[in-house]
């Protein structure tokens, strides 16, 4: 299970499993939960690269991130790390 503690977004924790190249058990602590538990239900079993690129440079408000672009970029990290 990969976990990240994000900065800077209303979420205080993201943490999910790639298995196969496809997200998993995608969970979301703080934050809109419930648009966040409707997104982690959408992307379970959805392949993690296509995931991460589609929330890449996403934008709430006038920040520079949001809670999807930091979960595009904790994604793709975790990709990096050794997410199969």
């Amino acid at each position: 299970m990969y976990v990240y503690k994000p900065k800077g977004v209303c979420s205080q924790e993201m943490s999910f499993d790639i298995v196969d190249g496809k997200l998993r058990n995608v969970a979301f602590k703080g934050g809109c939960q419930g648009n966040l538990a409707a997104i982690a239900k959408l992307v379970d079993g959805k392949d993690a690269k296509t995931i991460a690129i589609m929330f890449l440079n996403h934008k709430c408000g006038n920040r520079n991130t949001s809670c999807m672009g930091e979960f595009a970029h904790f994604i793709l990290e975790s990709l990096k790390k050794g997410g199969n």
